[in-house]
């Protein structure tokens, strides 16, 4: 049987391509290596996935922090706003949370599957096939090899994803698929993944989480990155959301020179006002131990490792602290200096950075520049944003915007 449209995956990407070829009349056939369709998906917000951003196009653009102007044209394509009316009008209601970001009303991940699956007749996914290569000939692709069998179509979508989370699927093949087909493939990288940090004062604040602080990304002397928000500290280092931000922020290659996290306890609070405050509660408790004078500046558990910090003694009055000692304690409270031995592994990454070139794809339909017929969409592409839903919404524009295209081919 020869199909109009073949897609490998059926992942997010995957998943809004058969939609959408299935609508546009394309005899359309889903090949997933899993038992079952989105499992990336399933866990993706923690489970109740963050399926877009409801801002304008302007602030989809910025938060794009590979390649973003690629992205124009399948955004104008296939909005956030269009892919919000998608799903509703498929029966899924949606709400706007902080920083605009979109989930389904029930935070259910698995009704955002359920949802994209309900467009696709059961026969038309096989699942538990994998797809051991793309059949293309003079330039063209014909179809695409499972293990023991061929499937024949003239247009094949590689929606395979990336590198992140390999348990749900992620190996990489689409890149072995685009190499193939003579596409250059940029070095991978994990994005969106937290960092392994050299001191071992992170293992004693293992669980704690930091709000409204901001840090500094230094690197070789030079400020690079800065940011406020949340902060985790972990066994093996530093996570939340503003580490994660900045793992696919700043360049890769910066990783390898361990560059520095400068951390601000206090940014609301300048020098001069901190100070006054600390003068404050030493004098207000001047006959206690140092140690039991900071309980309302900061969380009980980073008080022993600040006190060690210091270097003041934990037992000393607080009436005895010098004006030195207090200038030196401020200062760490301003800046508390970690080091960056790596990013954790694709194991932790919620995508990954690098794929397929997008110098090789026409940015209005994903179509392989060199072989007629072979697209590439969301995840196993060079493109990749921030946190906040833009990763779903790249794959849900691409998608379109492939299937689009498939379908213009057989009705023109």
């Amino acid at each position: 049987m020869k199909y109009d449209l073949i897609i490998i995956g059926a992942g997010a990407s995957g998943l809004m391509a058969a939609n959408i070829a299935i609508m546009r009349g394309l005899k359309t056939l889903v090949i997933e290596k899993n038992e079952k369709a989105g499992k990336k998906l399933y866990i993706t917000g923690k489970g109740r996935c963050n399926f877009t951003n409801a801002s304008d196009r302007d602030t989809l653009i910025e938060n794009i922090c590979t390649n973003s102007s690629f992205m124009y044209s399948s955004l104008n394509a296939f909005s956030n706003y269009d892919v919000i009316d998608f799903f509703e009008n498929n029966g899924l209601k949606s709400k706007t949370e902080r920083g605009n970001r979109v989930f389904p009303a029930s935070d259910r991940s698995s009704d955002v599957i359920k949802t994209l699956l309900k467009g696709i007749p059961s026969g038309n996914i096989l699942y538990n096939k994998k797809v051991t290569d793309v059949i293309i000939k003079d330039g063209s692709v014909t179809g695409v090899k499972c293990l023991n069998e061929s499937y024949l179509s003239d247009n094949v979508i590689v929606a395979t994803g990336g590198l992140s989370y390999p348990s749900t699927g992620s190996d990489g093949d689409g890149y072995e698929f685009a190499k193939k087909a003579g596409h250059k493939v940029n070095p991978c990288t994990p994005g969106l993944v937290p960092f392994n940090i050299k001191e071992d004062l992170c293992r004693d604040l293992q669980g704690l989480t930091l709000k409204n602080i901001s840090i500094i990304i230094e690197n070789d002397g030079k400020n690079i990155y800065s940011d406020f928000g949340e902060l985790i500290f972990t066994h093996f280092g530093v996570s939340g959301p503003i580490i994660l931000s900045a793992s696919s922020s700043v360049k890769p290659e910066v990783f390898k020179s361990r560059p520095k996290i400068h951390i601000d306890l206090k940014p609301a609070l300048d020098d001069k006002t901190l100070d006054l405050r600390l003068l404050r509660e030493f004098k207000e408790n001047s006959n206690k131990d140092f140690i039991n004078c900071l309980k309302k500046l900061l969380p009980a558990k980073l008080i022993p490792v600040i006190v060690r910090l210091s270097g003041i003694p934990g037992s000393k009055k607080a009436n005895l602290i010098t004006k030195e000692e207090r200038y030196h304690l401020c200062r760490l409270l301003k800046d508390i200096e970690l080091t960056v031995l790596t990013l954790r592994g694709f194991e932790e990454a919620v995508i990954t950075r690098g794929g397929v070139d997008v110098k090789g794809l026409d940015p209005r339909t994903f179509e392989s520049k060199t072989v007629k017929g072979l697209y590439f969409t969301g995840e196993v592409t060079d493109v990749d944003a921030m946190t906040g839903g833009y990763n779903l919404q790249i794959a849900w524009s691409s998608a379109y915007c492939a299937a689009s295209s498939a379908a213009d081919k057989k009705h023109s």
